[in-house]
């Protein structure tokens, strides 16, 4: 005789047994469902990380070409591109003409398996050519 025979008699149906062989099923899709929420979560917060880097990168890419316009010396532009920018870019200053271009290149943090180069470049108009003509 089962647990199941006293509920048929009393109810006139089987309704607490589908209760117990639904017992489970929820763990086990909680077990499936929660570490992709975790990844899922993680790559949100990558996803911020990177975003962070684009906008340092932009920002020290500008304020380099700014410091290069004013006619700084290049270790200064460098050096205030670098203060800038996310740790570990590389920062190459150069003129073409009477236009100087900063470019900003660097790795978002995160898993080194994930090779994402962010790079910005800002382009300016050297001052001492500013009027001149």
């Amino acid at each position: 005789m089962s647990a199941c025979d006293g509920v048929r008699s009393w109810f006139g149906s089987d309704r607490g047994c589908e209760r117990d062989r639904d017992r489970g099923f929820v763990t086990a899709e909680a077990a499936v469902v929660l570490p992709a929420l975790v990844l899922f979560a993680m790559a949100l917060v990558w996803a911020l990380l990177a975003a962070s880097a684009q906008i340092q990168c932009v920002d020290a890419a500008r304020a380099g070409a700014r410091a290069a316009a004013r006619q700084d010396p290049p270790d200064a532009v460098v050096a205030v591109a670098r203060q800038a920018a996310p740790s570990g870019a590389r920062v190459t200053v150069s003129r073409d003409g009477d236009l100087v271009h900063v470019a900003v290149v660097a790795h978002p943090p995160g898993p080194d398996g994930l090779t994402l180069e962010l790079r910005h470049e800002a382009v300016a108009l050297a001052e001492e050519t500013v009027g001149a003509g």
